[in-house]
């Protein structure tokens, strides 16, 4: 029973989706403090002048957690929504996912982390993902140490096994896993190249980008961006 752990970015990129699809279980981590200019309010998408920042304005007063983070007006989802139009309205497979994206866009969100979990259960569904995704604040876990938290909320699960990021690697306590009954596994991945509009491939942009192009090949060309490794 592998457990993966994930705090809830906005539109994710296609590595996000690969950790779920190689997953028996998803979690949203939405229980740790929210830290501005990273991936939980904004992504990239690919234009005509070339990678371009899509912002969530919110109401963040440190030291509030991801799930306690709300959104600042609703202008931003029809900005959001013309330029990923005016971007990708001649891909080729726009229209066949871009009905659902807008109608959930443009649905009236106070709570970040909601609708982040909304479009990610949306798109993931797109590509093909298909292990239950839970949320940690709906979990009965509460634990401050990071590494442990992240134990507990797979044990919480029965897992026996735990997914991190490559960079984890590099700051969780690796060894308290295997002292209580969890293996520690690592995603290997690398940006998939694929194509793309408007010029010279751009990476790491939101799945939007891979979806629109490439459409039900999305599922293939993620599952083909690597795989784990101990």
């Amino acid at each position: 029973m592998l457990v993966t752990i994930h705090q809830p970015n906005y539109m994710p990129w296609p590595g996000f989706f690969h950790k779920w699809m190689t997953s028996d279980a998803f979690v949203i981590l939405d229980t740790v403090q929210y830290h501005k200019n990273e991936w939980q309010n904004r992504n990239r998408i690919k234009t005509v002048q070339g990678a371009c920042w899509l912002t969530v304005p919110v109401h963040y007063r440190f030291p509030q957690r991801i799930v306690e983070v709300t959104i600042a007006d609703t202008s931003w989802a029809r900005k959001h929504c013309g330029t990923i139009e005016q971007a990708y309205a001649k891909a080729p497979y726009f229209d066949a996912y871009w009905p659902e994206i807008l109608r959930l866009l443009q649905q009236t969100w106070s709570n970040l982390a909601d609708m982040n979990t909304a479009l990610i259960r949306l798109l993931g569904g797109f590509v093909g993902c298909r292990a239950p995704l839970y949320r940690s604040s709906e979990m009965d876990v509460d634990e401050e140490d990071p590494s442990m938290r992240l134990v507990r909320l797979t044990r919480a699960l029965d897992g026996d096994g735990y997914l991190s990021g490559q960079e984890g690697r590099h700051y969780l306590d690796t060894g308290c896993f295997p002292e209580h009954g969890v293996d520690l596994w690592f995603q290997r991945v690398e940006p998939p190249v694929y194509p793309q509009l408007h010029g010279e491939f751009i990476p790491y942009l939101s799945v939007l980008d891979l979806l629109f192009n490439v459409g039900p090949e999305a599922a293939r060309v993620i599952w083909s961006m690597g795989g784990v490794s101990r």
